[in-house]
């Protein structure tokens, strides 16, 4: 639908102010989408109902981190001659979850408010909602009300909430979802994880390697998005820790008694644990944001054009997850500054370079150069498209796979190192399209990999770009050996 005018349905307002753009959400989206719009000159207002810095922040990407840090080095010491007998104890679980706190501020957050006092932007505290084209009011915590009215823009950043599924009995058995697995202040004895995506193996992980007995229930295979050999690994490594890996099943019902979580399996299994997580989606949220007011669903997805403006509008933006391109932090990020460059663009009447689809106006790394790490053990690493995804795509592709046991520096790494990497050729331009690693310590390969595939950088200069040996990073000679035959 397209966004309109209907400004009779906003609340009442005590007090109007004007800026050139009005951001919702003040996460890591909202953050940079202001301070883009600052750097070209233009005022801006930021609006947050929670914590300033958002999910990523609080009760995700640097929460999860802190926990799954130790849970890396202690097993990659273990791999290590002269140092696995040093850390075959369990880790310290006070100290690790205080080490989360200390990452995630203690769930404070004057650091980051104070950074967008510094960069010259207003910080309304409280719930924002549209009101009208270019029109937000701002409901504070004691409940006064207050218009923003934006000259050239509105950018909503307010992200994603954590879903859990309609089932019987779960919406009583106060489930944990990403915010509470990400800041639990005790270790349950028994963890029941549902979900093989990148929150719930991340977290079985940690949890498992804190101390709790995790059984991760996976409808399909784990890491479904990422190709087969990735979720294999993974799946794998945890039933080494200890864990109990079950793919191909669903939960049908939950209970909660006395403490204890039940669940109900469709094979009619049964299942009992302290505590369980459902790490099965996301959706946007935008259902209390007065998306009506403009001619729009609550509770959508808002489709957006290359520039992250939402179809239909001249005025209205959607970055980060709220557009469901890419509910990555980092794409979110990156999202914000090619809509902040627009943004600016069009205020001061300059030419977007729409026909580039590279260029400072597209976020086109959203479709071919997505890159991502998961951070378990071993880690897994990709950027681009996998084979799958290539081949629903229409391209003509080879997969070039190789074990990355057999590389130099791999072996230095870790004693019996087991990993793997991939890349995908596009055939007709002779570049790569995507690629993925899986094994311990991949995540920093990754970057090579996404300025190859966003610089499309072709086979043949890549020939030249040397790995130094002995590094992991040898496997991309190895690959494009492989490649060349």
């Amino acid at each position: 639908m397209t966004p309109t005018s209907n400004a009779a349905a906003a609340s009442p307002a005590t007090d109007t102010s004007t800026y050139d753009v009005v951001v919702l959400g003040a996460g890591p989206v909202g953050e940079n989408v202001a301070d883009r719009v600052r750097a070209a000159g233009l005022s801006a207002a930021v609006v947050e109902s929670e914590l300033v810095g958002g999910e990523c922040s609080y009760w995700a990407c640097m929460p999860s981190k802190a926990l799954l840090r130790p849970v890396v080095a202690r097993a990659d010491a273990r791999r290590v001659p002269g140092l696995r007998h040093l850390v075959e104890g369990p880790l310290d679980a006070a100290a690790v979850l205080a080490h989360r706190d200390d990452y995630a501020s203690h769930w404070k957050d004057d650091g980051q408010a104070g950074w967008l006092d510094s960069i010259g932007v207003d910080l309304f505290r409280g719930v924002g909602r549209l009101a009208g084209t270019r029109r937000v009011t701002v409901t504070a915590p004691d409940g006064t009300v207050r218009e923003l009215a934006a000259r050239y823009a509105v950018a909503v950043c307010t992200g994603s909430r954590a879903v859990v599924p309609d089932l019987p009995g779960a919406a009583d058995a106060k489930p944990w979802t990403s915010r509470e697995a990400t800041s639990a202040d005790h270790v349950p004895e028994r963890l029941i994880v549902v979900g093989g995506g990148v929150v719930g193996v991340e977290m079985a992980t940690a949890w498992q390697a804190l101390g709790s007995h995790v059984t991760l229930l996976v409808r399909g295979a784990v890491l479904p998005r990422m190709e087969p050999f990735a979720g294999e690994l993974v799946a794998d490594a945890l039933r080494e820790a200890g864990a109990e890996v079950r793919t191909g099943t669903s939960v049908t019902a939950v209970h909660r008694q006395n403490g204890t979580v039940t669940v109900e399996l469709d094979g009619g299994d049964r299942i009992g644990a302290d505590e369980i997580l459902f790490a099965t989606g996301r959706a946007p949220r935008t259902d209390d944001l007065g998306l009506d007011t403009v001619g729009l669903e609550p509770g959508a997805w808002l489709s957006v054009d290359e520039s992250c403006r939402v179809a239909g509008s001249d005025w209205l933006y959607a970055v980060g997850d709220v557009n469901r391109r890419a509910l990555l932090t980092h794409q979110g990020k990156y999202q914000a500054r090619i809509a902040g460059a627009a943004i600016a663009a069009r205020a001061q009447g300059v030419p977007l370079l729409e026909s580039d689809r590279w260029g400072a106006h597209s976020a086109t790394a959203d479709h071919d150069a997505v890159p991502q790490v998961v951070f378990t053990d071993p880690e897994v690493a990709s950027a681009g498209l996998t084979l799958a995804a290539a081949e629903a795509a229409g391209r003509r592709v080879r997969a070039v796979d190789y074990d990355l046991a057999n590389v130099a520096g791999s072996g230095l790494y870790a004693d019996g190192y087991r990993g793997r990497a991939r890349m995908v050729v596009d055939l007709d331009r002779e570049v790569l399209l995507g690629v993925t690693f899986a094994g311990p310590g991949v995540g920093e390969l990754l970057h090579s990999a996404t300025v190859a595939v966003a610089g499309e950088v072709p086979i043949d200069r890549l020939w030249h770009a040397v790995p130094a040996y002995p590094t992991i990073s040898e496997v991309w000679l190895r690959l494009l050996e492989t490649y060349r035959g």
